[in-house]
């Protein structure tokens, strides 16, 4: 089969279109065949290494892991023995999230077949196709539990959404909306028509204006960017607020977003507001959770582009750039 392989950290000119062996399903695993896969900010850093301390994880010197994609949608092909969830044929969405490597995950969601936990599948949304179904997974269970496990978050709060147009920001908005919350997204000028249609119900232009000297106090901010000071996040909360944080930093090279997480750490003791921040778990109850909100109308993947398999490097390239507008998907 094709598959994106690399063997050494570095940009996307790493990555090759390569035929290796054909997967089989194991016990209470499922072979599905890949129909389309999304990439994620988690294939840039095992792809590049960085920030250097994860190399602890993911290998010193060079990769422990030779693929890469985590977001898939696709057909059943084959299952193991014991799995009962699902039948040859069945249209399924997912992730790929098995430690096979000790504390490192085994990607390998772009490729023609990827054999999955049973676990972390669940059945495709009818509605969607798909491409639209391999945009949910990562960024969806990350919205749905930052605002829902972590924030706690309840009808008729204030929340604020920092990064709101990026592949969880655009879950976020629409998932805090379901909850009946009144939503604000911070945006750049571009994205702020898009805000509004995916029902924001305030949109702060960054490019313009400075949140963090705005008058409103909010009940829950979910900051998926990590560009302001922890200072600055809790002066936009309300004394009993809750600052929810679900971001990396690409741009520091060897601790990424250690120093801004150790802080927080530390200041939690001595401040009224709430501090926090988790590592997105994926299973199959979040799934069927964001399966049912999308059927019910209530969320719509948004997708900036869409790329072939042999064009994966491009898809990579733009999603370094950190401007996608929501996801951004990759065919096979």
């Amino acid at each position: 089969m094709r598959a994106i392989t690399f063997d050494r950290y570095g940009q996307s000119d790493v990555l090759k279109l390569s035929e290796i062996d054909t997967p089989f399903a194991s016990e209470g695993r499922v072979l599905v065949r890949v129909r389309a896969a999304s990439v994620n900010p988690i294939d840039w850093h095992f792809m590049t290494g960085l920030p250097m301390l994860m190399r602890l994880q993911s290998g010193l010197f060079k990769p422990r892991i030779d693929r890469l994609g985590v977001d898939l949608a696709g057909q059943v092909e084959a299952v193991g023995s014991g799995t009962k969830r699902f039948k040859s044929g069945d249209e399924v969405f997912g992730a790929v999230d098995e430690d096979t490597h000790g504390s490192v995950p085994e990607l390998g969601a772009l490729a023609e077949y990827v054999c999955v936990s049973e676990a972390m599948l669940a059945p495709k949304p009818a509605s969607l196709t798909f491409e639209e179904a391999a945009a949910v997974p990562t960024g969806g269970m990350t919205a749905l539990q930052g605002l829902r496990d972590i924030g706690r978050i309840q009808a008729g709060q204030s929340v604020l959404i920092n990064g709101a147009s990026g592949g969880v920001g655009t879950f976020a908005v629409q998932l805090a909306k379901s909850f009946g919350a009144e939503v604000t997204g911070v945006c750049s000028t571009r994205n702020v028509g898009l805000l509004r249609s995916i029902g924001a119900d305030h949109v702060v232009d960054y490019t313009r204006e400075d949140f963090t000297r705005g008058q409103t106090r909010y009940d829950l901010m979910l900051d998926n960017v990590g560009n302001r000071s922890l200072s600055e996040c809790r002066c936009v909360l309300k004394r009993k607020g809750i600052y929810v944080a679900s971001f990396g930093r690409p741009d520091r090279r060897w601790l990424g977003p250690a120093p801004e997480l150790t802080r927080l750490a530390m200041a939690k003791p001595f401040v009224s507001q709430e501090l926090v921040t988790w590592v997105t778990k994926p299973n199959q109850d979040d799934l069927r959770t964001l399966s049912a909100a999308i059927e019910a109308g209530d969320v719509r993947p948004v997708i900036d582009r869409t790329y072939s398999l042999s064009e994966t490097a491009e898809a990579m390239s733009y999603l370094e750039e950190g401007h996608a507008r929501g996801k951004v998907v990759v065919t096979v």
